[in-house]
This record gives C-alpha cells, sequence and structure tokens, in this order.
C-alpha cells in the first residue's frame, strides 16, 4: 500500500520452486527443538525498499531500538552510516514516520550538531542482529549494541580508551517531519526530552513523544545544542544534548531510555517499572520473550532456509500493533486527552486496510489474548475521539488508503470470540460507520463516499474531488472502494445477525451485493463508475481507473463474501477457472514456478501497480486470489499458485515480497506454509491447501481455543509431492475446502494425504466455500 509500500522486489536470490520444499529424504532429518529465535534473520527485507527493521524489540513493543542509515523509514541494508539509534520505527511502512530520539556514541570534541553530518561510518561484517538484540562495531572503534522491553530501549557502548566518550541525543531529528523539541539534563546521569512531529504519507496532526534517558553511570561533562551552535554546559536546549564519559579504565557506558506517548511523567513512570536492569538481563529477557512466542508453532519438515523464513516472517508478524499506554494504564486517546485502560493493555498504530486480510487472524489465532486488546483499543478509539480509525499512528488518523478496513478487522475478532463482554459497544461504533461519515471537525474520512454508495449502491470516481482532509479520498479509488465496502457490509451482517439485529443484517446484506453495481457486462471485468452513474475510464481491465494501487484484474477476486455470484457474471466455473488461469499464468507456472513468480508475477518496479493482467504477490488487493480455486472445482491450483508464491520469500536482505505493512505479508507466509487461510476477511472460513512441512503443531491459549492445540500434518509433502489426496480432522475424512471457526475450535489434529497428481478431493460444487447471506 502507499502508507506501507510496496516494492521492488530483488530477483537475486529469489530461491527456485524446486527448493521451496525439501525432498522427503531431507524432510525426515529436521525438527525445530532448539532456539527457534536463532531460525529468526531480522534484517530480511531490509534491502529494496523492504523497509524492515533490523533492531531490538520484544512482542507488541512501544519501543523498537534500531540505527537510521539515511533511509527514510530507517535502515537500508545497501548504506553504512549509522545516524542514530532511535526508539520509534514500524515494520514494513513505506513513509515516513518514527525515527524518535537518535542516539549515537562519538569521540572526541562535539562540534556537529546534524546526523547527516556525524554519522558513523559501518560494515555489514561487523553487525548481527537476533531478536531482542542488535549489535554493530563502527569504524569509529565503538561498539553499540540495543536491547530493549516493552517500554524502553537499553543501548551499551563499549568505547575505545579515551576520555572524551560521548553519547550525543538528537531531539530534533527523525524521520518524521518535526514540529519542535526541547532537551534538559536533570542531573549527573539523566537526559528528559520532549519531541513534536507529523508526517506519514502526508502532513498528519502533530504528536508528541516524551522520553527519560538514565545512564549507567555519571556524566563528566555534557551540554546541549540550538541549531549548529554547541553550548558546553548548559542543561536545556532545542536541538538535542551530549554527555560526556571518562573511557581511560572503564570502556562500557548503558543506557535506559523510556518512552511515553503521554507526558513527562508517563515515561518516568516507565523508566521506573522497567528500568534498572543491567543489558544483559534486558537482553535475556527479551530473547526469553521471543522464544516463548515462536514456540507457539513448532514444525517437523522443510530444510533450513525454509525453516528460517518461515520462523522470520512469525517474528515480524508479532511486531505491531505496538502498546500505547504506559505502565500505569494512561495513554493519549484520539482526543488528544489522558485516558486510562481499566483491565487491558491500550495498543497503536493500525495499518487495517492490510493487516485485516491475514495479520488479524493470525494474532487472533497464536495471540488472542493481545488481539483481543487490539479490538477493544480500536474500539476505544471511536469511544475516545468519535469515529473509528482507517490508518493510525499513536495517536493520530493518517487516512492512508481507501475503502473500510477496520470493519473486517473487528468483525474478525468477532468471529474469534474476541469481543465477548463488549460486543455491543463494538457493533455500535461499526454501524455508525457502516451508515454514515465521520463530522467535518474530526481528522479521519471513514467511508467517505458512503452517501453516494448508500443512495446508488456504488462509490464514484472522481478524480478532481478536493482532498478535504490529509490522507487518500475514497474518490479517488471509486471502484475499489465499492469492493472494499460492499466485503464491508457482508461481514458486518454476520455480526448484526449474529447479535439479533436482524433488521440491520438484512440491511447490510443487501448492499454487500453492491459490487455487481460496479461490473461492467460489456467487458465483462468491474470498471470504475463516474458521478452520473456512467463507466469511465478505459475499458481494458489492465488499464481502468478508479483501483487504488491495482487494476480490474486484481481487484475482480475481491469478492469473498460472494465469490459463485461474481463467477456468475463472468460466465459460470469454465470460464472463471480461464481467467484464473490467464491471471496467474499457469501453464508457465507449472513449467517452472520460480520463474513464473519472479518473472511474470512480479512485473518491474513493484511501486507500478497498474497497466498489469498479471497476479501481484507484493501488495494486498490480491492477497487471497490464489484461494479462488477453492470456489471453482480445482483446488489442485491453489496449493500450486501457493507454493509457487511461497518461493519469493527468503532468508536474505531482500527476501521480502514487498513490504511488511506491520506483519501482513510475513502473515500470509505463515499462514500459507501452514495450509490455513482466512480465505473470508472478516469472516470464520479458514481454506485448506498442502502445507509445507510434514508437521506442524500450534499452542493454542485454552481461554479461546479449549483444545489448547492443534497439529497439522502431511507426511511426505514435497514439490513433487504437493497435492491433496484427502484431509482428515480428528480422523474423520474431511471432504470440503475450508473449515470454520467453530470447527477449527473442536479439532485437535488435521491430517492432509499428499501425492504427485491432484485428486477428487474439494472437487465438488458442496466442497466450495460458503456465501455470506
Amino acid at each position: 500500500m502507499r502508507g506501507t509500500r510496496r516494492t521492488r522486489l530483488c530477483l537475486a536470490g529469489v530461491l527456485a520452486a524446486s527448493t521451496l520444499i525439501a525432498t522427503p529424504a531431507a524432510q525426515a532429518a529436521e525438527r525445530t527443538d532448539g532456539h527457534l529465535a536463532d531460525l529468526v534473520n531480522p534484517f530480511i527485507g531490509s534491502q529494496n525498499e523492504g523497509n524492515t527493521f533490523p533492531g531490538a524489540a520484544v512482542p507488541f513493543g512501544m519501543v523498537q531500538l534500531s540505527p537510521d542509515t539515511g533511509h527514510s523509514t530507517g535502515y537500508d541494508y545497501t548504506q553504512n552510516t549509522v545516524r542514530g539509534f532511535s526508539l520509534v520505527h514500524l515494520s514494513g511502512v513505506g513513509c515516513r514516520i518514527g525515527g524518535d530520539l537518535p542516539v549515537l556514541p562519538t569521540t572526541g570534541e562535539v562540534t556537529q550538531t546534524d546526523y547527516a553530518k556525524y554519522a558513523a561510518r559501518f560494515s555489514h561484517t561487523d553487525e548481527e542482529a537476533s531478536p531482542g538484540y542488535y549489535r554493530v562495531g563502527l569504524d569509529s572503534g565503538i561498539r553499540a549494541e540495543l536491547t530493549a522491553s516493552r517500554r524502553t530501549g537499553v543501548q551499551r557502548f563499549t568505547f575505545p580508551a579515551t576520555d572524551k566518550a560521548n553519547v550525543l541525543l538528537n531531539a530534533a531529528q527523525s524521520l518524521h517531519k518535526p514540529v519542535g523539541s526541547a532537551v534538559e539534563i536533570l542531573d549527573d546521569r539523566t537526559v528528559r526530552t520532549e519531541i513534536t512531529g507529523h508526517g506519514f504519507c502526508r502532513d498528519t496532526g502533530p504528536y508528541t513523544v516524551y522520553t527519560i534517558t538514565r545512564f549507567s553511570r555519571p556524566f563528566t561533562a555534557y551540554g546541549t545544542w540550538n541549531g549548529a551552535t554547541v553550548t558546553p554546559g548548559a542543561r536545556t536546549g532545542g536541538g538535542g544534548a551530549y554527555v560526556r564519559f571518562d573511557a581511560t579504565k572503564d570502556r562500557t557506558v548503558e543506557a535506559t531510555t523510556a518512552l511515553s506517548y503521554v507526558d513527562a511523567r508517563g515515561a518516568a513512570v516507565n523508566l521506573r517499572a522497567e528500568g534498572g536492569r543491567s543489558f544483559d538481563a534486558v537482553r535475556d529477557r527479551a530473547r526469553e520473550e521471543w522464544e516463548r512466542r515462536l514456540a507457539a508453532v513448532r514444525v517437523e519438515g522443510g530444510d533450513p532456509t525454509l525453516r528460517r523464513t518461515f520462523y522470520s516472517s512469525l517474528y515480524r508478524s508479532f511486531l505491531a500493533p505496538n502498546i500505547g499506554s504506559d505502565a500505569d494504564g494512561r495513554y493519549t486517546g484520539w482526543d488528544r486527552r489522558v485516558h486510562r485502560a481499566e483491565r487491558f493493555t491500550y495498543y497503536q498504530n493500525w495499518s487495517l486496510w492490510d493487516t485485516y486480510r491475514t495479520q488479524a487472524q493470525l494474532l487472533a489465532l497464536l495471540a488472542p489474548r493481545e488481539a483481543r486488546d487490539m479490538a477493544l483499543s480500536v474500539v476505544k478509539v471511536d469511544e475516545d475521539g468519535g469515529w473509528l480509525p482507517k490508518w493510525g499512528y499513536g495517536p493520530v488518523e493518517t487516512n492512508t488508503m481507501s475503502g473500510d478496513p477496520v470493519t473486517p478487522f473487528l468483525t474478525t475478532a468477532y468471529q474469534m470470540g474476541l469481543l465477548k463482554g463488549f460486543e455491543e459497544r463494538a457493533y455500535r461504533a461499526l454501524r455508525k460507520n457502516a451508515d454514515g461519515v465521520p463530522p467535518a471537525g474530526y481528522p479521519g474520512v471513514g467511508r467517505e463516499a458512503n452517501a453516494e454508495y448508500i443512495a446508488h449502491g456504488f462509490a464514484p470516481y472522481d478524480k478532481s474531488h478536493p482532498l478535504a482532509k490529509m490522507g487518500d479520498s475514497d474518490y479517488h479509488h471509486g471502484a475499489s472502494v465499492t469492493l472494499e465496502y460492499a466485503l464491508a457490509d457482508a461481514v458486518l451482517a454476520q455480526m448484526a445477525r449474529g447479535l439479533g439485529h436482524t433488521e440491520d443484517a438484512a440491511r447490510y446484506a443487501a448492499r454487500a451485493q453492491n459490487y455487481r453495481t460496479v461490473f461492467d457486462p460489456s467487458i465483462g471485468f468491474f470498471r470504475a463508475r463516474d458521478a452520473s452513474g456512467a463507466f469511465t475510464g478505459s475499458a481494458d481491465p489492465a488499464r481502468g481507473i478508479g483501483f487504488h494501487e491495482g487494476t480490474a484484474w486484481q481487484y475482480q477476486w475481491l469478492v469473498p463474501q460472494d465469490l459463485p455470484g461474481m463467477i456468475g457474471l463472468i460466465g459460470g466455473d469454465r470460464a472463471a477457472n480461464d481467467r484464473l488461469d490467464s491471471f496467474f499464468a499457469y501453464d508457465r507456472l507449472l513449467a517452472d514456478p520460480g520463474k513464473t513468480a519472479r518473472e511474470v508475477w512480479v512485473h518491474g518496479d513493484a511501486y507500478n501497480y497498474y497497466n498489469a493482467d498479471k497476479y501481484n504477490p507484493m501488495n494486498e488487493p490480491d492477497l487471497i486470489a490464489p484461494y479462488t480455486y477453492l470456489a471453482t472445482g480445482q483446488p489442485w491450483k491453489t496449493t500450486d499458485v501457493v507454493h509457487a508464491a511461497l518461493t519469493l520469500f527468503t532468508d536474505g536482505p531482500t527476501g521480502m515480497t514487498g513490504n511488511d505493512d506491520l506483519g501482513t505479508m510475513s502473515a500470509w507466509n505463515v499462514l500459507s506454509s501452514i495450509g490455513l487461510f482466512p480465505i473470508q476477511p472478516g469472516y470464520d472460513t479458514w481454506g485448506l491447501s498442502t502445507p509445507v512441512f510434514d508437521r506442524v503443531d500450534l499452542t493454542l491459549n485454552r481461554r479461546f481455543w479449549p483444545g489448547g492445540r492443534l497439529t497439522v500434518t502431511a507426511p511426505g509433502t514435497s514439490a513433487s509431492d504437493r497435492y491433496v489426496q484427502g484431509v482428515r480432522a480428528d480422523g474423520t475424512p474431511h471432504t470440503r475446502t475450508y473449515l470454520t471457526t467453530d470447527a477449527l475450535r473442536s479439532t485437535r489434529s488435521l491430517a492432509f494425504t499428499v501425492g504427485p497428481r491432484p485428486s477428487e478431493w474439494g472437487t465438488s460444487p458442496q466442497a466450495a466455500p460458503p456465501v455470506l447471506r
């Protein structure tokens, strides 16, 4: 997405399809009984605009302490200077955000205040990263190490012998657009800052972060700066501060920085709650947290590269959303007032256009306690600020992307049983969002084109429509917005029916059919309509207008609520299968899956989302498209396409299929590798395809998943033996191509039998996923 930019994919080093799954002999030899954190490579996705970060964080932590090399979103593997180690990063976003309080150790006199000028050079040969830890040797002879707790970042600097060992804390520069900053040296060990900024893809409202840094030993000197003027001995300044140590004997300095989005008191509270421990103790604790989190999934089979890629994706799936409340429960709401989270943790950072498709479901499965609090946090955004979010950073709306992603995000939580106790609160917020638009004074746009959509059944395409607020406009993407609204209405209808709101349910179910209003029978594809109702733009579905970061070819499958209806529009199952085969270049895929994925699907610069008639595995609009074959009587082709797409995930810096979009693409990899995928986002349907591992053991939270465990097996799965011959759920034959959440909740084992050729499994009409009515 533009808020989380898809990237140009480096083709070098991408695995051939034949190496995606190891041979049966190799599979039998490997099992993940060791330290799972050792299988994680945080550098994956850090090159070619992947925009992941290699630094230290704990699962869902407020702090992501990582190096900034000069790239707009933080770290770029191709760069070789560090401007500072800052506290805030988002995994896989494509617009400037965070980078608050870059800290850098130096030696000698402090003469420069611009971090681009005092940046330190480094080499990847003296750099390492693992979950919760990062280390780099700088050319200055200084070794920098980073680790983190939930609300603090801890840095350890080892200097060469010198009496002028400095630590620079730059409050005035960051990745976002600065508004103002202040720094204060409180005593001979403590520095406090206040940083206000705004930005992301376009300007947002300002937000402020507060930090307090406590050093392990007293300073021998200090000073502050304003602009380019450094004032030794000064305790306050607007730009930054430096503190100095004598490293002639004791060469090590540790610093713990606490972060708060509330106020200086909140930073101090977080420092008292989580500070006071040594660097090694914090690092060990972070490592333990990651081991526990990763141990929720244990796999057997697959070669080392496949396992590293899988666990690295699992790791990135747990990086966001992020804790927003302080240790005392206080948080800044979207009304810019301070609130207190009672009996839950408040989370923030909502890339909903992306995460509603994959990551929301994965977290509901593997981290349901946190996913529940995340859903409640989104409801609190409405209750505090007046409306549900679209793409939120901290306490501000960015209005990035389009449609209505918050509805399937929250209905997913409902269908997964996470909203118990506040279902009606969530429903009230969703109903208000579905039937209206935010007031003019509210910064968010919500369902901006709702008036026309409700009156006429479609969101009009109007590229000249002025931007009433910052961010994207739904009017600029009328065709895809209509499809997104209709999907949201479909899943909201199911929630309304479940809560007994039958009239609402009927109304939303009727609106869920509005996808038909943008279908142009003269070309057999979806197409934008202008305000008069006329179809507009090119009749070529690869070059049409009004689709957000995609084309009619890619968006035609975004009707998971009624695939039979959509298939009927284009001429039935045979026509649909022919079109799917063309879309995926299926004949070429069978001949060379990896090459087809790299050279046909990935077409040039991945920022160019348009002028394409093929599958784009690097962006969200067609993430569920491979699973459409489950509804057309040819489920084996889902496995062919999914396994080819999985070859695009590799274990080097270029190994992401585009940006991660706060865990979206990583979650796609994890779920598709297991063989369970949410094919109706916002509802409770899990599509089945061949797992890439012999065995996957999922340890589940018994409060939400009474069985506490699910084992998925596919003995002998390989590049040659990849087709489902049959499926058994707890020993009973399962002939459908999907499971519901209720069925999944009561299932302890899901056993796939695989073979070298497609079978009759899942080919009957009764096996297809349900229609949401």
